[in-house]
């Protein structure tokens, strides 16, 4: 019985995609091996019709899967009859089509067919169709260490691929990055190969057979094949996330990730390499690119000693001794003694943290308790000294251990810059800086979304068309400069362009027109430009899918008060802007006032207070309409009473007889009156649970040293509700 016609399609593709195993695996390795046994299965059943085409591929798949039983890899002897074997398939297929009878004498490791072969030719669009799309199929019982292990480093070389490709695009030439590209897609590709997630093997796979004609010169990069790639990489980070959750919740996937269509589309590039020029992509599909977002920032599970796996695909897998160091190959090895990491549950990480907080109050205790009962110079205040410093020390290591880079965060947006800048026709050079710069874990998981609105802004508001730069004489490509550094205890990140920049006027007038502010309101440069922040509120002409609808700056600004920061922003017009955020470096202690009003204590953030001051008399006043006063310098900023908000005694009635913090929020300066400044000092930040969640004013609680709870302030939050 004849082949029929219509398998010629898939035996090509299964052909095509073991030649290319063959020229990848190397004598003395088994990477490979595995997909290889896999195709020749393929192979033969789809031969079932032609026994002279069946028995060969039975034959070397026999062999195959006697080296898989005994844990072997490649040797010469097998690679050759390996490549042997889909050149003479490669012939055989041909004669098919055009009718003619196989040549049985080339049989498989024949000396006339252990010349290397060439590397094999994808199918013609034309004659290619889109494999279908299956769901991603995982075995968490047998495989739920080594998933752990490959999420993770999987997680790793996506990264590195979208570095590397963006790094590519400004440079085709960078053999160092398509290397490293091509590295992380063969290793993600053998890993997924062995795990039997074949929708990302195949993927994989076939990047991996574009990138290495590129490789060997026998293709130049340009944008549309790295946005293909980039495509590529993206579902390949679904996919990894669908991992993800299955390892946190045991639930596996239930959605299908389409992948057929990005396999047919790189199999277009790699049959036709002097064809430079992908179809336009729509906007909206730009756009869904431009839109995907990183997975969250989360450390993969802790890695325990490998189980033995049975994937459906590697049922002949080598025995435990070697599984990991064998199969699962490019798997960081150990680094020197010096370097090696490893990877630690996030949950045992925020468990540190809370008794390292418990420890710095008990300490903070014993050291009143030494003060109260100890003579100076005494044992016992000698011990609690030296217990604050190794405290000190182990709460600055249990800080470091959740401080991660913020590298990746910039990366996105780096990722994002580009495929906005093609989808509004305009030419931009992304530049980072500090992106080494590390923070608290929960702080990079909550930045990324204000800063995603912050470079779209910048994009389509703060950057002209080209077009219009060149008229005002500046260059065609705008610059658009994202920087992270450390100032004191704080974090500040920056992003700077070189455009239009914010129009205080423009901004005001629309202020009015909307209602924001009332006709007439004196406002200074500070307080206009903080209107953009307000909800509802935009500039833009016309609506767009990324901007004109007020709802980006505001989410900015509620983020960043959500992490206890605040954001501050320069602009000239015609030159440019620069947004500033400052944040803390975690969200697990904060650096603190410590202020007294009646017999109740409060803590403010540090990052919102100016100067403590005792007025004199004359410099407070009343004003109608704004309430009391204090004139600072010619400027009037209004006071506000801490014990009227919360409704406690205060010793000192008069401003004067009292201390007045300034604090400022949002460009806006204000007066706080207080009886006392306490101590400025770091404090663990307590939770107060769902009853006081809600308070106004309040984000949270902290123990002192005597003992005593207080409550630290929102500045932001207490001044709006006042």
């Amino acid at each position: 019985m004849p082949i029929p016609s219509d398998a010629y399609s898939p035996l090509e593709d299964a052909l095509n995609r073991l030649a290319t195993e063959s020229v990848l695996a190397q004598p003395g390795k088994d990477d490979g091996m595995v997909p290889a046994y896999s195709l020749l299965g393929d192979l033969r059943d789809l031969c079932a019709g032609d026994p002279a085409l069946q028995q060969p591929i039975a034959a070397l798949h026999l062999k195959l899967d006697r080296c898989l039983d005994a844990a072997k890899p490649f040797d010469e002897a097998l690679l050759t009859e390996l490549r042997g074997l889909a050149n003479w398939l490669m012939a055989a297929l041909g004669d098919l089509k055009a009718g003619k009878p196989v040549a049985v004498a080339a049989a498989a490791g024949a000396p006339a067919e252990r010349a290397a072969p060439q590397a094999p030719t994808a199918p013609a669009a034309e004659e290619a169709a889109a494999p279908p799309d299956v769901k991603l199929t995982l075995h968490l019982e047998d495989n739920q260490e080594l998933l752990g292990e490959f999420h993770g480093e999987a997680v790793e070389h996506l990264q590195q691929i979208e570095a590397a490709l963006l790094a590519l695009e400004q440079q085709p030439d960078d053999p160092e990055a398509l290397n490293s590209i091509f590295r992380s897609f063969h290793t993600i590709k053998g890993n997924a190969g062995f795990l039997g997630l074949m929708p990302m093997h195949t993927l994989a796979h076939e990047v991996e057979s574009l990138l290495d004609l590129a490789r060997n010169n026998k293709l130049r990069l340009n944008s549309a094949i790295i946005t293909e790639i980039l495509r590529s990489r993206d579902a390949l980070q679904t996919l990894t996330q669908q991992v993800a959750v299955a390892l946190e919740s045991g639930k596996l996937p239930e959605t299908v990730v389409p992948v057929g269509h990005l396999i047919l589309a790189v199999r277009r590039l790699a049959s036709a390499p002097s064809n430079m020029n992908l179809p336009d992509e729509a906007p909206a599909e730009r756009r869904a690119v431009a839109e995907a977002s990183e997975p969250p920032f989360t450390m993969s599970p802790a890695p325990a000693e490998a189980a033995r796996p049975e994937p459906a695909q590697a049922e002949h897998a080598p025995e435990a001794a070697s599984t990991q160091k064998a199969v699962v190959h490019g798997a960081p090895q150990a680094k020197a003694a010096g370097g090696a990491t490893v990877r630690v549950n996030t949950e045992k990480l925020d468990s540190l943290m809370d008794v390292v907080g418990e420890l710095v109050i008990v300490q903070s205790q014993l050291m009143e308790t030494a003060r109260a009962h100890g003579d100076t110079g005494s044992p016992l205040q000698r011990n609690v000294a030296q217990l604050n410093r190794i405290t000190k020390d182990l709460q600055h290591t249990a800080m470091s251990l959740r401080m991660i880079p913020i590298k990746p965060t910039f990366q996105k947006m780096e990722r994002l810059a580009r495929d906005l800048a093609r989808d509004f026709g305009k030419k931009v050079q992304f530049q980072t800086s500090g992106d080494e710069t590390e923070l608290d874990r929960t702080v990079v998981e909550e930045i990324g979304d204000p800063l995603v609105h912050m470079v779209r802004n910048a994009l389509d508001h703060g950057l002209e068309p080209t077009a219009d730069r060149v008229a005002k004489g500046k260059p065609e490509t705008g610059i658009l400069h994202l920087k992270a550094y450390h100032q004191g205890s704080n974090l500040v990140i920056e992003l700077q362009d070189d455009g239009r920049g914010i129009d205080p006027d423009k901004i005001l007038r629309k202020a009015i027109e909307k209602g924001v502010v009332a006709s007439g309101a004196a406002l200074s440069r500070e307080e206009i430009l903080a209107l953009i922040f307000a909800p509802g509120f935009s500039t833009a002409e016309k609506v767009t899918a990324v901007s004109g609808r007020g709802v980006g700056m505001d989410v900015v600004k509620r983020n960043i008060d959500k992490l206890r920061g605040k954001i501050e922003i320069t602009s000239d017009v015609g030159v440019g802007s620069t947004f500033k955020i400052k944040l803390p470096l975690t969200m697990a202690i904060i650096d603190g006032l410590v202020v007294r009003v009646g017999e109740d204590r409060f803590i403010l953030p540090s990052t919102s207070v100016q100067m403590a001051l005792r007025p004199t008399r004359e410099s407070i006043s009343t004003v109608h309409g704004r309430g009391e006063v204090l004139d600072l310098r010619g400027r009037l900023l209004p006071i506000h009473r801490l014990h009227r908000r919360f409704g406690i005694s205060l010793h000192t009635e008069a401003p004067w007889d009292g201390i007045l913090v300034i604090l400022e929020v949002s460009g806006k300066t204000s007066a706080l009156l207080v009886d006392e400044m306490v101590s400025k000092q770091e404090v663990v930040i307590k939770n107060l649970g769902a009853f006081m969640q809600s308070i106004p004013g309040v984000a949270g609680g902290a123990i002192l040293g005597d003992g005593n709870i207080a409550l630290i302030l929102d500045p932001g939050a207490l001044l709006q509700a006042a």
